[in-house]
């Protein structure tokens, strides 16, 4: 980072960080790059990841990501939510009579509109809805969360949302 820093560029990433690496390993790398990129430039760590890999990323000077596992786990049936372990995977039993939204603390059109039971329902039946629906909540899960993020940033309480963060689950 040293010699790429006196490149001059508009912004520099760390890469290669999702890809085997254990989460210490990352955050470890991240402290060590973090010190010699400039500090007037935005700050990209490629690839990464959960919410609280973000978080945590956010705590060591990154600003911004770029990752496949809001919608890849959705496709799957694991739905990011705001309380608890951070998730649920849809596809469970306990969910097949909950008539609960996804999250009762999100207001994605998704949960404004459907039941835990039908998109339940949606994924056993096969239906590319079901899919379509977990995807476009967990963005916008991920979308409200960099929200959250920038608020906390501004408002100096950034160390209080990444606790609630490092205490889920």
């Amino acid at each position: 980072m040293k010699q790429i820093a006196e490149l001059d560029l508009p912004g520099y990433a760390i890469g290669g960080l999702a890809v085997g690496e254990t989460t210490e390993q990352m955050y470890d790398t991240i402290e060590a790059v973090e010190p010699y990129m400039p500090k007037d430039r935005p700050r990209y760590l490629m690839g990464v990841g959960t919410p609280q890999n973000i978080i945590e990323a956010v705590s060591r000077g990154i600003d911004f990501f770029d990752c496949v596992l809001p919608a890849r786990n959705g496709r799957h049936g694991r739905l990011f939510t705001w309380g608890g372990a951070g998730s649920i995977n849809i596809n469970n039993e306990r969910f097949k009579d909950d008539n609960s939204p996804i999250d009762s603390d999100c207001d994605c059109p998704v949960c404004q509109r459907y039941s835990r039971a039908y998109l339940r329902h949606l994924f056993k039946s096969g239906e590319m809805l079901a899919m379509r629906l977990a995807v476009l909540h967990n963005l916008y899960y991920y979308n409200t969360l960099m929200a959250k993020i920038r608020d906390a940033i501004d408002d100096d309480t950034f160390d209080v949302l990444a606790d609630s963060f490092r205490n889920m689950g």
